[in-house]
């Protein structure tokens, strides 16, 4: 497989499609997913174009990770969570369905089950409330 550059987060990063962003760098780019699990469900991309974990270059990889483990104790604060789930994932068969690499940063709280991913859209105004409480956490930290 080929990296696909009409995919949903290349159009993201291109401004042709909508986002409520939480945070950017040179290297990196935070937005809420559409669809979340949780509130708060952030998503973190390379503006490098990569698949995934196999196609993906080290270096970017590296970069990646630094803006999750920057952002995950924002995510948290800003949510009140009492924990943060990290997923990734690699290949139709484990999950993913959009092939530009991203993780997710899904607050945690007890006994609370996520969201299924039905395909059901969050409001515009919760995703823009959350991404706001997140970026606020974010300015503090």
């Amino acid at each position: 497989m080929t990296y696909d550059d009409s995919n949903v987060f290349a159009k993201i990063l291109r401004g042709e499609l909508p986002c409520h962003k939480v945070y950017e760098d040179d290297e990196t780019f935070a937005f809420m997913d559409i669809m979340p699990r949780a509130n708060g469900h952030t998503l973190v991309i390379p503006r490098t174009p990569a698949l995934n974990i196999f196609d993906v270059q080290a270096d970017t990889l590296c970069t990646l990770i630094r803006t999750v483990h920057k952002l995950a104790p924002a995510v948290r604060d800003a949510m009140d969570a009492e924990g943060i789930l990290i997923q990734q994932f690699n290949e139709t068969a484990a999950g993913q369905m959009v092939f530009h690499i991203h993780f997710h940063i899904i607050p945690r709280w007890e006994d609370t089950v996520l969201r299924p991913h039905t395909g059901e859209m969050e409001d515009s105004e919760v995703l823009a409330a959350n991404a706001e409480k997140i970026r606020s956490a974010l300015e503090g930290s």
